[in-house]
């Protein structure tokens, strides 16, 4: 899986992987498709969620939501946006439901149930999420089908983020429905006792869904603040849920840590502020010593540092520096070699040889990236850091090349105009 959307080789050198846009953003034009890509990017999952409690089939709910953006489509660039264009997509789901519920016998019963679903503290979502992440599923299809179910992301916004083809993605959620429903697995979260051994799903699911709204992988926007408050939402409820669990106080502050330097990651034309380029003084300091306390509190308690308490204080790091010289490049490679202990893989590889730039030189980074090419090859930040390190080694010529295979692969605007800007220099 890819790591945060700018820690920090994202910010330092360009961009993540693009794939194409899901077609209902794409599909219609004017102020109706984009009422209708929010409002479906939004509520598709609290609906599908409601759905699927009432339904208990994964496929039918999803087939319902389906059904009613597809009405949408056509209907609303011909008569309009409705006023609550929310409710509206409901209505048409919640009607064809009934088709299903009438062939149930328990008719009457759950009819009575059906309706527009209001938030809760233990909001539906987060037992729908605890239900995609059973153990009776592989892993990586747990979050594939839990990210595409419950948080709407594309089958191309879900392979960018594991960096696998999206054939692959859609195989795994369609083999995790059907094992869903031949299991019988119980739509509800899990007693205590059986917490640990799907929170690591939860969890995957909560950072994934942060990480595409904080740098979109796709081309229609370049940030999803909806996607970022779900994420937030989602990891603090999880932390009430489960307060003994340093990962989860440790994902929360990584979050706000991240969204603390928001303010300052664009500029008023929209473009994407690199790292080292950002007003430190747009920082929200305060959000920035409260997610430090959160994480220092988890870490004193329980002292079983994970990978999201490390990747917590990387972003520490940077956000307590008071400018971008006085980072500790050296302790965030210590903190890299350690999230590398606990969590290999290659895009933290990537991510650690930025750090290792700063304190051992860019040829030293060089090796280390160009190691990676098997892995990494198809990934827009691999060419792009590698075009940084080129570049910082006097080699312009190769440096474009990589820039210009860097932008082929992503999709997400800002990242393309930072690129597109590096090569007018060259």
């Amino acid at each position: 899986m890819t790591g945060p959307a700018d820690q920090p080789a994202a910010e330092l050198a360009g961009g993540s992987p693009g794939e194409r846009p899901g077609r209902t953003g794409a599909s219609l034009g004017g102020d109706s498709g984009g009422v209708l890509a929010r409002v479906v990017r939004e509520h598709a999952g609290r609906l599908a969620a409601s759905l699927i409690s009432l339904l208990g089939d994964f496929s039918a709910a999803e087939d319902l939501v389906q059904d009613a953006v597809e009405i949408a489509l056509r209907r609303w660039p011909v008569e309009g946006i409705p006023e609550r264009p929310q409710a509206w997509l409901y209505m048409v789901a919640r009607r064809r439901g009934l088709d299903v519920l009438r062939r149930e016998s328990n008719y009457r019963a759950k009819l009575a149930q059906l309706r527009w679903p209001e938030p809760q503290a233990a909001d539906d979502r987060l037992r729908l999420i605890f239900t995609c992440c059973h153990p009776a599923l592989a892993p990586a299809a747990r979050i594939a089908l839990t990210l595409r179910v419950v948080c709407g992301l594309s089958t191309a916004q879900i392979a960018a983020a594991f960096v696998v083809p999206e054939a692959t993605v859609a195989q795994r959620i369609t083999r995790a429905k059907k094992k869903i429903g031949q299991a019988g697995i119980p739509y509800r979260v899990p007693a205590a006792e059986e917490l640990p051994e799907r929170l690591a799903s939860v969890l995957a699911v909560i950072y994934l869904l942060f990480n595409e709204g904080y740098l979109s992988s796709t081309p229609e926007r370049a940030r999803a603040r909806d996607l970022v408050d779900d994420a937030e939402w989602l990891a603090a409820l999880l932390a009430g849920l489960a307060p003994g669990e340093p990962e989860v106080g440790g994902l929360l502050a990584l979050i706000r840590l991240h969204r603390a330097r928001d303010a300052a990651r664009f500029d008023e034309h929209g473009r994407l502020v690199l790292l080292a380029d950002q007003d430190r003084s747009r920082w929200d300091h305060h959000a920035i010593e409260e997610a430090t306390a959160l994480l220092t509190g988890v870490a004193r308690a329980h002292r079983r540092p994970g990978p999201y308490q490390l990747q917590a204080a990387i972003a520490a790091c940077h956000a307590e520096a008071r400018s971008f010289e006085d980072t500790d490049w050296a302790q965030i490679l210590v903190l890299y070699d350690m999230l590398l202990h606990l969590a290999p893989s290659p895009v933290t590889r990537l991510h650690r040889a930025i750090a290792l730039c700063r304190v051992h030189g860019a040829a030293a980074a060089l090796a280390e990236v160009d190691a990676l090419e098997p892995d990494l090859v198809s990934y827009g930040l691999w060419h792009a850091t590698r075009a940084e390190l080129l570049r910082e080694l006097g080699e312009a010529e190769q440096a474009r090349a990589c820039d210009e295979r860097a932008l082929d692969l992503t999709a997400n605007p800002a990242q393309q105009a930072l690129l597109a800007e590096r090569l007018t220099w060259t």
